[in-house]
């Protein structure tokens, strides 16, 4: 056959098909439609509606298109009156048992059902039936279910089962009493339900409707294709857009980030913010303690003045920035250009400094690049192993948790290393539950097993890597048994995820922060890159070092320039040559030093040295960084403090002038995602008042501050990016308007971007493997704060609830700080399961509520770090790493006490 295709006639019209495809896969490729109720594109066919009916010459009977292969020659024709009396045939028994007053139920006009019945001129059914009056299942905060509208097509069990692999959706009863229900007769809300409403998507009739969204009609809303602003995935979705006003979201269905899936957060929780009714419409300026509303020209001139003037009295580099990573590529490369063009310092940085600055310094260290190796779907479709390291995907970053859970369904091997045990412990190979702080003693016992038993690859170490034989003569030191003391782990578990990881043809790292916040974190990093080196498994697929990166641009955040030391591209700024190129660019001499990263600049100010202002954009360090009391210091303490916020933040309260920015909503450009796939941000509404895009306000106090600068557009700033970073030189928005699918580097119009990083090739030329020791935490346990305190992040809530928190069915679920504490640990200290504590570190305390039960192990406690009620902030180590300056949020002692 010609091209390996197979070829074939529907409806006349001739196609070519991939062998093993089916009718409706041919079909649908060929822009032909298909009747369809119970099909799920991802799914294997379930063959139950029957509406796909097709005729095909030479076969008897009517087969199902979703079920049947194409065949060489084969002739098909999908809208025959055989096939037409079938649909109706089913139509007609479907409406025996439905509930046909469609002028009351929420999907009228958005009905795949009463689709087909206009279609095929069903107006009644031709049989009496049998009418069940179900009770209706409200209890979810998220959708309602309506048993009654159900057509049992079980799209939403087989989403929830084999999509999510939550199986919380089963059917129950027979003949016309059955029905799709919760398992053993519960509510919805009391079940294993995530929310993500996935299962509502699939619902082709009214039976799963999403609450809180202003009702609406298909044709009377807007379909605004753009980017989720929560985690790092990069989840693609509709927002929909009713008379200037977001009334719900749909997923895309072709998207490889999501791949038509959301989570909880993507499609309940991304978008009552933006028409929230405390979003910030104007410039304030603080007088006399106070905020009052002021003009763009009064608070932007207040802004350079100020600036100049704290750089006048204390010299250039007396001020600084924090950019920010919720925010866009062209945002965040106009900001760090203000920094160093408009003000001439160098003190930038973003939020990856306090997540994944360790990653950045880590991998760039050893590999030449400091990002994500792989591609999402590369690493959890037909791997080996998976090794999981700190990292909770199914909470931080639930579609790609849900990728993890089907490839364990396929027969992924998983290893969980976490000091809890997460949900993806459930079902994995081997969870190591080791003692916090302790991973890069864990990956050198690893690499002791792998080498005592001669399991490294040698081709690929000598020939690719250098530093080998220093790092050798250190890990035979970390002996399983020792590590085992270490970590508190069995060392016959360590030996049995060194063998499966070592001895799998594919097998990929996955990290998170559990690896980098903490005060060895950029050498965790490196020790995970150098466990990956010595088993060959970097520059192919289904392999690499793969850091889970958190907000959803703090990938695009570092690769614009919002750090120290680096411009766009991560070029040096004490680079004679690069500072000369960006010089010609824009027009006047840069700084040649370094700069500060943000902790720095935070502990200078606390003492009330060398910085004396701050501009903030989109940034709540208040609530965000740790040491709540050294971080308020350390702003009451500025000269002058700027905000560029869309909410009145703690952060935001204190500073002397605050701007209102606008939302991912409400402007174009691009995040890049975890994998440096570029995704477009585009506007879908504008709301009243005086609030201007952020770059925008960036280029008007660079011209204040005597530097003329003016964008003409996003896309225009991102030609500009692509100018000046080699890596970005084939990227623009046209490109990704015409729908090409773009990972940097890209470095030229005509390059397909790179899905893999290090084919062939280490970005630095060889790897290095870094030397690295076990050194314990900053902060350990004794006897006056004898827990060890664990941070990390929920499913319901992103980062401070800027956007979470205004997102009432999502704080229906949970709207409150908890802590986790192991039943031992609750025993001794005669706390129950629901009580009121307090929570002490030598910073500060708290008051919250007592988890009781084995998430942890004894000596440990685990809190998140989203509700203000008992930030945990409060109490948290302000200590840094050495190297990348991150916090070491993930180790902190602590004592708990039962309230009253």
């Amino acid at each position: 056959m010609e091209n390996n295709l197979i070829h074939l006639t529907i409806d006349g019209v001739a196609v070519e098909a991939v062998p093993g495809s089916t009718i409706l896969q041919a079909a649908s490729a060929a822009g032909i439609n298909i009747p369809t109720l119970c099909y799920l594109k991802h799914l294997t066919p379930d063959a139950s509606c029957r509406m796909c009916v097709v005729e095909v010459e030479g076969r008897r009977g009517l087969p199902a298109s979703c079920t049947e292969e194409v065949r060489e020659g084969m002739a098909v024709q999908t809208h025959t009156e055989k096939t037409a009396q079938a649909r109706r045939f089913i139509l007609d028994l479907l409406l025996s048992n439905h509930c046909t007053d469609c002028f009351t139920c929420p999907q009228n006009g958005a009905c795949r059902l009463q689709d087909y019945c206009w279609e095929y001129g069903v107006e009644h059914t031709s049989y009496q039936g049998k009418r069940v009056d179900a009770p209706k299942d409200v209890s979810s905060p998220f959708f309602n279910y309506d048993p009654n509208l159900c057509i049992m097509c079980r799209k939403c069990e087989r989403t929830c089962e084999s999509l999510q692999c939550r199986e919380t959706i089963s059917i129950q009863g027979r003949g016309f009493d059955t029905k799709m229900t919760i398992p053993f007769g519960r509510r919805w809300k009391d079940s294993s339900c995530e929310g993500c409403g996935n299962c509502v998507a699939a619902c082709p009739t009214g039976a799963l409707t999403a609450k809180g969204a202003k009702k609406f009609r298909p044709w009377e809303v807007k379909r605004v294709r753009t980017t989720c602003p929560h985690c790092a995935v990069g989840c693609q979705y509709d927002l929909l857009v009713k008379e200037n006003r977001i009334v719900g979201v749909d997923a895309a269905p072709g998207s490889p980030t999501n791949e038509g899936l959301l989570c909880v957060k993507g499609r309940f929780g991304s978008y009552q913010f933006v028409h929230s009714g405390d979003r910030l419409r104007h410039p304030l300026i603080k007088e006399n303690g106070a905020f009052r509303r002021a003009s763009w020209d009064e608070a932007l001139d207040l802004v350079a003045s100020r600036m100049k003037g704290i750089q006048e009295q204390y010299g250039r580099d007396s001020v600084g920035g924090f950019s920010c990573s919720r925010a866009t590529n062209e945002d965040n490369y106009a900001f760090q250009k203000l920094m160093r063009a408009g003000l001439g310092t160098n003190n930038v940085d973003n939020c990856a400094r306090v997540c994944h600055s360790a990653s950045v310094h880590g991998l760039a260290t050893t590999l030449g690049s400091g990002a994500m190796t792989n591609p999402m779907a590369d690493i959890t479709e037909d791997v080996d192993v998976i090794l999981l390291v700190g990292s909770n995907p199914t909470e931080a970053h639930p579609v790609m948790g849900a990728r993890i859970r089907r490839a364990v369904r396929r027969g992924t091997k998983l290893i969980v290393v976490d000091p809890r045990k997460i949900d993806l412990t459930e079902g994995c190979a081997l969870h190591l539950q080791i003692k916090p702080g302790t991973n890069v003693a864990f990956a050198n016992g690893m690499l002791n097993v792998i080498l005592s038993e001669g399991l490294e690859d040698r081709d690929f170490i000598q020939n690719r890597t250098e530093g080998f034989e220093a790092l050798r003569e250190i890990v035979a030191e970390y002996t399983p048994e020792r590590v085992g003391e270490i970590c508190h782990i069995d060392p016959d578990g360590l030996r049995a995820a060194a063998r499966m990881y070592a001895a799998a043809r594919k097998a990929p790292i996955i990290y998170c922060l559990g690896v980098t916040e903490h005060s060895t974190g950029t050498e965790g990093v490196m020790a995970l890159s150098n466990l990956a080196m010595a088993v060959g498994k970097l520059g192919r697929s289904g392999c690499g070092v793969n850091p889970l990166r958190g907000q959803n641009n703090v990938q695009g955040a570092c690769d614009m320039g919002a750090l120290p030391y680096q411009y766009p591209g991560y070029q040096k700024v004490t680079d004679p040559a690069v500072r000369e190129k960006f010089e010609k660019a824009w027009g006047l001499p840069l700084s040649p030093n370094d700069g500060l990263t943000s902790t720095e600049m935070l502990a200078l100010s606390a003492r009330g040295e060398r910085i004396h202002g701050l501009f903030i954009f989109g940034e709540d360090p208040m609530v965000s960084d740790p040491d709540t009391a050294h971080v308020r210091r350390a702003l009451e303490n500025l000269d002058f403090l700027v905000v560029d916020e869309l909410f009145m933040t703690e952060t935001a309260q204190l500073a002397d002038v605050v701007l209102p920015g606008v939302s991912y909503a409400e402007k174009e450009g691009t995040f890049t995602n975890t994998e440096r796939r570029q995704m477009r941000v585009r506007k879908a509404v504008s709301l009243e008042g005086e609030m201007r895009q952020d770059y925008d306000i960036f280029a008007e106090v660079e011209t204040r501050l005597g530097h003329p600068c003016r964008y003409e557009s996003a896309a225009a700033i991102y030609d500009e990016i692509a100018s000046l970073t080699p890596s970005f030189g084939g990227l623009s928005h046209a490109r990704l308007d015409a729908g090409e699918d773009l990972a940097w580097p890209c470095p030229a119009k005509d390059h397909p971007g790179t899905p893999i990083l290090h084919v062939g090739k280490f970005a630095r030329g060889l790897g290095w493997f870094y030397p690295a020791r076990y050194r314990p935490s900053a902060e350990l346990p004794d006897g006056d704060y004898p827990l060890m305190m664990v941070t990390g992040r929920m499913l319901y809530h992103y980062n401070t609830r800027a956007m979470t928190g205004r997102a009432e069915g999502i704080c229906q679920v949970v709207n409150e700080s908890y802590i986790e504490i192991s039943s031992r640990d609750a025993a001794a200290l005669g706390v129950a399961h629901g009580d009121r504590v307090k929570v002490s570190s030598r910073r500060g305390e708290l008051e919250t509520t007592a988890r009781v039960g084995d998430k942890v192990g004894d000596g440990e406690v685990f809190m998140t770090f989203h509700f203000p009620d008992g930030n945990v902030n409060k109490v948290t180590n302000a200590v840094t790493d050495d190297i990348a300056h991150i916090p070491e949020y993930k180790v902190c002692a602590v004592r708990v006490s039962k309230l009253g």
